[in-house]
């Protein structure tokens, strides 16, 4: 299953679950919990929300309101099951994460 960038998952029965740094250690998915793997690669950036395109605005001291950040982890049900890769998004303020992609592939 592949979600599109232009519109990510939006529901209720997905959470993520983040250490203190904010790294994401399991991700609640379709009724079930996809515990992220520490031992493959976790790739982490940041891009640029198009405020230009949104006209959203912003108080003075707000913070940073165009960084979108984005993190690719690997996640499975259990040590048995196969690896599937979760990309997910967080807007800029946003408390709550997006669904980005799911990947079968690892």
């Amino acid at each position: 299953m592949t979600l599109t960038p232009e519109a990510p998952a939006r529901t209720h029965d997905f959470q993520v679950r983040t250490d203190p740094a904010g790294t994401p250690l399991a991700i609640r998915y379709d009724g079930r919990i996809w515990i992220v793997d520490p031992d493959t690669d976790t790739q982490h950036w940041y891009g640029r929300d198009a405020w230009w395109d949104s006209r959203r605005t912003a108080a003075v001291g707000s913070g940073d309101t165009v960084s979108i950040e984005y993190w690719r982890v690997q996640a499975r049900l259990n040590t048995a099951s196969a690896l599937r890769t979760f990309t997910l998004r967080r807007e800029p303020l946003a408390t709550q994460w997006l669904l980005e992609s799911i990947d079968d592939r690892s």
